[in-house]
């Protein structure tokens, strides 16, 4: 029984999105901007970004939307075959809200979708030699709500945003033995704070700062789950906790405005080595780099931008080709490998963007963007499976690849 449940979980696969598991930008104007979003202002949109920039509110402005992500997963474990994931639709929703409430505070209320992963191989073909990826099916999903209090004087301003986060995971496979593994979804709510500046310096050029603290998840029975195996093996030391924590992030983002042109460049860094769980997968802290431009018309908007993140996943070492019973321990890095390239591929770098917006009247406009980020290939040694007779490990290459598009939407109302 100890076989069949480390050889279900070496075959599974997960998905992450775009900068880690993090979205380039929750909204549409940021997204079609490369993401940028910290030295320029998106009105209500900043709530989470930089909510210091909620300040160009001249009276109540509403955007609401959405984003349909579609990423393209395919995952090949040594010798079986490749296998596409069906989880290759979703649909993230944003509403954000920001009032002039005197000449100097201001407040912004918002609800976004921020991050999310997921594979689903349960039409996976299975053979004697193919275990389809088990029948996978795993699903994690990331929301925030936040209250933003802006407070502007002179050039410059202030804000902090109190967040709460709500987050599910399910993680559900098929044993070998056609048994259905997983406990259901588990679902907790965290919360943290983000603080954000500005600071406006002449000449239609604006500095931005802002801080995200970390948010601690408890996801039960689920990593502590997944890892048991590897601990009842001697793989592992010991099993992880259920936590996942949503890393820090700290950023700084510079806006020029010249006539009717916005250029927008951020820089920011996302501490996965800090965060729990991440850094027991041994992640690596990552920078983020976004550049935008926008045009603006007298109704139209024209948008494009580029997004660019480090890699924060990186190769252990691997044990021998052949690890004999009772020497399992020189499997541990290629069970890392396995839960990083297999299980948590960030593997996303480089993300192409164009928006369009349209004022239809002084009250009313609608925004889009477009995303793609172009296929990937990772490739690391894994344990690739396990021989029944004799309890071998055998280790090979694991090779998984993605691409991400993803189409957004968002309505606007100000009330002047």
């Amino acid at each position: 029984m100890r076989k069949t449940i480390l050889l279900s979980i070496v075959t599974t696969s997960v998905v992450f999105a775009t900068n880690g598991d993090n979205l380039i930008g929750v909204g549409t104007k940021s997204r079609g901007m490369g993401g940028a979003g910290i030295g320029i202002s998106h009105c209500a949109e900043s709530t989470l970004q930089n909510p210091a920039l909620i300040s160009c509110t001249k009276g109540t402005s509403i955007s609401f939307g959405g984003t349909i992500f579609m990423p393209k997963i395919k995952e090949k474990m040594g010798g079986a075959s490749e296998h596409e994931s069906d989880a290759d639709m979703n649909i993230i929703p944003s509403v954000s809200i920001s009032q002039k409430l005197n000449e100097n505070w201001f407040l912004g209320i918002g609800m976004w979708g921020t991050a999310g992963m997921g594979v689903d191989y349960r039409d996976a073909q299975q053979s004697p030699t193919d275990s389809g990826n088990m029948h996978m099916v795993t699903n994690l999903q990331l929301m925030q709500f936040g209250t933003s209090l802006a407070y502007r004087t002179g050039n410059m301003g202030l804000a902090v945003t109190p967040v709460l986060q709500y987050g599910s995971l399910d993680i559900n496979y098929q044993g070998f033995d056609g048994s259905n593994i997983g406990d259901g979804i588990a679902q907790d709510l965290g919360y943290g704070v983000n603080l954000g500046a500005y600071y406006d310096v002449a000449n239609g050029v604006t500095l931005g700062a802002v801080y995200k603290s970390e948010i601690d998840m408890e996801y039960k029975n689920q990593l502590s789950t997944a890892t048991k195996p590897f601990v009842d093996f001697g793989i592992f030391p010991q099993a992880m906790s259920d936590h996942l924590e949503q890393p820090a992030e700290i950023g700084m983002g510079i806006g020029y405005e010249f006539g009717q042109h916005n250029l927008a460049f951020d820089a920011k860094q996302i501490k996965w080595s800090d965060a729990k769980g991440y850094k027991d997968f041994g992640w690596e802290d990552q920078n983020v780099y976004a550049l935008g431009y926008q045009f603006k018309g007298e109704q139209w908007r024209f948008r494009a931008g580029y997004n660019h993140a480090s890699h924060p996943i990186s190769e252990k070492q691997s044990g021998p080709a052949v690890i004999k019973a009772g020497s399992y321990a020189q499997a541990g890095g290629n069970a890392m490998n396995l839960f990083n390239v297999s299980g948590f591929p960030a593997t996303a770098e480089n993300h192409y963007t164009l928006g369009l917006g349209y004022e239809f009247t002084k009250n009313f406009y609608v925004d889009t963007a477009f995303v793609y980020a172009p296929e990937t290939t990772t490739t690391m040694k894994t344990i690739v499976g396990m021989n029944p007779q004799n309890g071998d490990l055998y280790t090979g290459d694991t090779s998984v690849k993605h691409a991400e598009s993803s189409l957004s939407l968002q309505l606007s109302y100000r009330f002047f």
